[in-house]
């Protein structure tokens, strides 16, 4: 084992009879970083026995975000163990058709970037689709590439990703299970997802050159990698499901040594993690009570108090029913739990009875400090929630931790500059900087990093809208607080790791305003994403808070709320806020103050539509589950969990 070994502190059904249903070998760990670190070690325990034998060790590499934790891993064996990789050859996945191999979306790049730059491995043992091919070269370039493969003697182990429709490498759905190095076409959804690193669907490349299903089989031992929430249904088809050509990742149901390695995120729809009580034995305690009960409601369309013993049975809960007693008792005290998340009160209700509401009365007003990694994220997941405690008279902080400005389309630039220079006729310096911006920007290649200046001002539009959305809402504009976490600040989609600076920019403004609640977005499965950063740097420095024993903390609320793509499954909600059909008017128009962000967003993920459409539908979504259980009917409601400090 490495010397950096860290101790699993797993808690996941591992027995043969909870994996049923799964035809895969599969490993769930904590968090990312535990489960990249288990990858790397494996990779690095190969190397080293293959050293001692005198041989070489090929490996099959991935691109993307999945990987990069595990080259990190690496190359930190290398520097601080002594890892060599002078008897590593590696063969690449894939590279993007047509590319040039210096471009910033080139996967030589990525891969010089990320691990071979920080390594002892020889160049000529490195190998990586040729994007830069004529046309008539490809095929011979990919039977050569095989030639190669087989001449390494095989792929010892070939680390994989999964994409959203199941293609393993580039094998889009459609692909056969002998399919060798070509050239194909990418699915419109593969595109959508690369969509951000290229700023854009129009600049991202329609063909690329991959290994094939069959190439990929081949290998001694494979491992799949998936991090967060988005792969969680892809992996629980590819792992459970039927072997389809409409899900490439299946054919690796096939393969004797193949193993998925996820976090707890993306295993989260397996059968032993999602409905523990279908495959075995269940150590019931409230929260899987409340799981397993809410499920058997929507599954059977029937309100929580409908349940009958007979259902309960039917459904693998028969356990259940026999520790309770009945089911009358189990839906009674399920029910009751569900309603006490429902409050109008975000801020605690005065002058009441709070022993049965999610927040306290005192004190009353409150100071909230809201977090918002963007400078929209405040009002697109929470809005409605913000609006009420303005409402209801509390002291009402909004921080935006980032600029928000690789966002902003460069047309938004020129008409900003355009309108400063006409409110100041004959203003030399505003004249040059449009000149300047209209220059660079008629000249910016896409993805290329926008000048220092183009930045600061893309980062004042996006301070702009915050704050007209604060003064919509009712926020006063000194209570808007722009951190501009330094972590964001690189131009790119890529971000550096946050620092201790950012920590100690939330540090100081948390014991300025010493909250009496705290909310923060908690989309904490996506392991590269900017709110993932951001709730961890609210985290550490909470967490020094609390070990510093601060005179405050110990009477303050972390709420966490989801973000434009997701909410809380209902089972998790610890607090559900309703919002009314004029609060949801109002929710929208402080969306809409977000101009640069309407109509088309920079970055819209795999969904299209704006941001108001999306937290409507969740919204009503919501509401909608929450009356199908047997709750009131209320237009829209908003779902927050509660992060213990420890």
């Amino acid at each position: 084992m490495s010397k950096a070994t860290k101790p699993e502190t797993m808690d996941f059904p591992y027995d043969e009879e909870s994996k049923k249903f799964e035809k895969i070998e599969t490993h769930i760990h904590n968090n990312s970083e535990d489960a990249s670190f288990w990858v790397a070690n494996e990779i690095a325990q190969l190397i080293r026995q293959r050293q001692k034998q005198g041989k070489n060790v090929v490996l099959g590499l991935a691109t993307g975000s999945t990987p990069t934790k595990v080259y990190d891993f690496l190359a930190k064996f290398h520097k601080e163990e002594g890892l060599s990789f002078k008897n590593v050859i590696t063969f690449n996945l894939d590279e993007y058709y047509p590319m040039k191999s210096d471009s910033i979306h080139s996967y030589v790049r990525f891969m010089n970037e990320h691990l071979f730059d920080h390594i002892d491995i020889k160049k000529k043992n490195i190998h990586i689709p040729d994007g830069t091919l004529d046309k008539e070269d490809v095929r011979d370039f990919c039977n050569a590439y095989e030639e190669k493969i087989k001449q390494a003697g095989g792929i010892d182990i070939q680390v994989l990703g999964i994409g959203r429709t199941g293609h393993i490498g580039f094998n889009e759905p459609g692909s056969s299970l002998k399919s060798k190095t070509r050239l194909v076409r990418l699915d419109r959804v593969t595109r959508l997802d690369a969509a951000s690193d290229f700023f854009g669907l129009e600049n991202v490349p329609k063909k690329a050159i991959t290994m094939g299903v069959g190439t990929i089989m081949d290998a001694k031992r494979i491992i799949l990698m998936a991090w967060g929430e988005g792969k969680a249904s892809i992996i629980e088809q590819s792992v459970e499901g039927k072997i389809r050509e409409s899900i490439p990742a299946t054919f690796l149901q096939h393969h004797e040594n193949c193993e998925f390695i996820l976090d707890s995120a993306a295993a989260s729809s397996l059968t032993r993690i999602n409905t523990p009580w279908l495959v075995s034995e269940c150590d019931w305690n409230d929260k899987l009570i409340k799981k397993a009960t809410l499920w058997l409601s929507e599954k059977l369309n029937k309100a929580i108090l409908k349940l009958t013993n007979e259902h309960y049975n039917e459904h693998g809960m028969g356990s259940l029913v026999a520790e309770i007693g009945s089911a009358e008792h189990i839906n009674l005290k399920v029910f009751n739990e569900l309603q006490r998340t429902i409050t109008g009160w975000p801020g605690g209700k005065p002058n009441t009875d709070d022993s049965q509401r999610p927040e306290r009365k005192a004190p009353y007003p409150k100071r909230s400090l809201i977090f918002s990694p963007h400078p929209d994220d405040d009002v697109i997941s929470m809005g409605g929630t913000l609006l009420r405690l303005v409402d209801q008279g509390h002291e009402v902080h909004v921080a935006y931790q980032t600029s928000g400005n690789i966002a902003v389309f460069d047309d938004e630039v020129i008409r900003f500059l355009d309108f400063a220079t006409d409110v100041q006729t004959g203003n030399k310096e505003l004249e040059k900087k449009l000149m300047d911006a209209r220059q660079f920007l008629s000249s910016k290649s896409p993805g290329q990093v926008d000048s220092p200046e183009i930045q600061k001002i893309k980062g004042f539009i996006r301070k702009g809208e915050a704050l007209a959305a604060c003064r919509y809402c009712g926020v006063n504009e000194k209570n808007a607080h722009f951190q501009n976490l330094p972590f964001y600040e690189t131009g790119t989609v890529k971000k550096k790791p946050h620092s201790e600076e950012d920590v100690q920019i939330t540090y100081d403004l948390l014991n300025k305003i010493k909250p009496h609640q705290i909310f923060a977005a908690g989309d904490l499965s996506d392991p590269h994403g900017t709110h993932r950063v951001c709730l961890q740097i609210i985290y550490e420095a909470v967490d020094r808070l609390v070990q510093e024993k601060a005179d405050w903390i110990d009477d303050c609320y972390l709420w966490l709320y989801r973000g434009a793509w997701q909410e809380w499954d209902i089972a998790d909600m610890e607090m559900a806020v309703p919002v009314g059909p004029k609060d949801m008017e109002r929710k929208k128009n402080a969306i809409f103050k977000h101009q640069s962000q309407k109509d088309a967003a920079m970055f819209p993920g795999n969904d299209q539509r704006e941001f108001w459409q999306r937290a409507e539908q969740r919204n009503t979504e919501t509401a909608k589950k929450y009356n199908q259980l047997g709750m009131a009917e209320y237009e829209a409601m908003e779902g927050f969990v509660r992060y213990k400090f420890k």
